[in-house]
């Protein structure tokens, strides 16, 4: 049986009105300052950015020096800053319109010290520079892990229903956990108009990129690995559950990213995830394997106990999200936003898979 809607509902971001913010919230001119910029979130949004009329200015905020140049991102300026020193936040924001946080770990293979000193507190640090410099906007990539793995989610989610901590996955527990402190920052009101993304899985040609996926020395290994998505060159018959999931194309997610950027709906959390529900076994088939499809409910169990197993490896905790199926009602972004994706969830997966020269 579902939970009552009546109690622990989900955060509403951005309820109260800022004030004492720059006028021309949709004008020409904007200056958005992103931080994470050359992720895959960045690589779908920031092209967006620059082809678009009503932005002047982007910033481009990361750790490791890039030169957007290279990249044909003529708008960008390039501040080198670190999430955890407020400072220099304040210093890139400067100016700022809008302000678009995309900078997150996934993989998990820092120490938990460091991934939460970057995650969470460092998400709260770039939320208060935005608030300090007086920007309008504050857009923020969450993911569907927020609503977590439980088993009264509902078939299909709308973002009525509440966020709450998975049990043991760390990604999902921070998103979750993020979304209820951003909304408490924002409730006061004065600050930034808070927008909350939650994005299906992404996909698309920058989806893995340089990403660590494997711990220490093993790194390498897992970018050589995982830096390109690749069909199998034999079919190869495998076991699959039919667990459904939802995808979505990294220039969907861009898209869904600009449209809060420049306003373009009230404030608020927003699902986002490409047209069609597909199961393992058709992303199996994708991969050119010959999937053997099987009930989904036992793999689910399976997963379940295997989560609830003692020191795991981070890695290892993504294990949970396929405990129960996390699927998105994105009713909301279409009217209220004006979002709609280019891509389907399949077209999404085979745009990964597609060799590139």
């Amino acid at each position: 049986m579902s939970a009552p809607r009546a109690r622990g509902r989900s955060p509403r971001p951005g309820g109260g009105r800022p004030r004492g913010r720059r006028a021309s919230p949709t004008g020409p001119g904007l200056t958005v300052a992103v931080t994470g910029p050359t992720g895959t979130f960045g690589s779908g949004l920031v092209p967006l950015l620059q082809d678009d009329a009503r932005v002047a200015r982007v910033v481009g905020i990361a750790r490791r020096p890039f030169d957007p140049a290279q990249r044909g991102w003529t708008k960008m300026t390039y501040r080198q800053g670190d999430v955890r020193d407020p400072e220099a936040l304040r210093q890139a924001f400067r100016d700022a319109d809008v302000v678009v946080h995309l900078a997150f770990l996934i993989t998990g293979n820092a120490p938990r010290a460091t991934t939460r000193a970057i995650n969470v507190d460092g998400t709260l640090n770039v939320y208060r520079a935005a608030a300090a410099v007086g920007a309008r906007r504050f857009v923020y990539a969450s993911s569907v892990a927020a609503y977590g793995f439980h088993a009264d989610n509902p078939a299909r989610m709308d973002e009525e229903w509440p966020v709450r901590p998975a049990a043991r996955l760390f990604y999902a527990q921070e998103k979750a956990e993020l979304e209820h402190l951003l909304a408490a920052e924002a409730a006061p009101g004065g600050g930034p108009d808070l927008y909350v993304l939650r994005p299906s899985v992404v996909l698309g040609p920058d989806t893995v990129g340089g990403k660590d996926v494997l711990p220490g020395p093993l790194a390498p290994v897992g970018r050589w690995l995982f830096s390109r998505p690749r069909r199998l060159p034999l079919p190869v018959p495998v076991v699959v559950p039919e667990h459904p999931l939802q995808l979505v194309h990294q220039d969907d997610v861009g898209s869904a990213l600009l449209l809060c950027a420049v306003g373009a709906g009230p404030p608020g959390a927003y699902n986002i995830a490409g047209d069609g529900v597909l199961t393992a076994g058709d992303v199996a088939r994708e991969f050119g394997a010959l999937p053997v499809r099987v009930p989904a409910a036992p793999a689910q169990l399976a997963a379940r106990a295997l989560a609830r197993v003692p020191f795991l490896p981070p890695v290892a905790e993504w294990v949970e999200a396929a405990a129960r199926p996390a699927v998105m009602d994105t009713t909301k972004a279409r009217e209220q936003l004006g979002w709609r994706p280019r891509y389907t969830g399949l077209e999404a997966l085979r745009d990964t898979l597609r060799p590139r020269a």
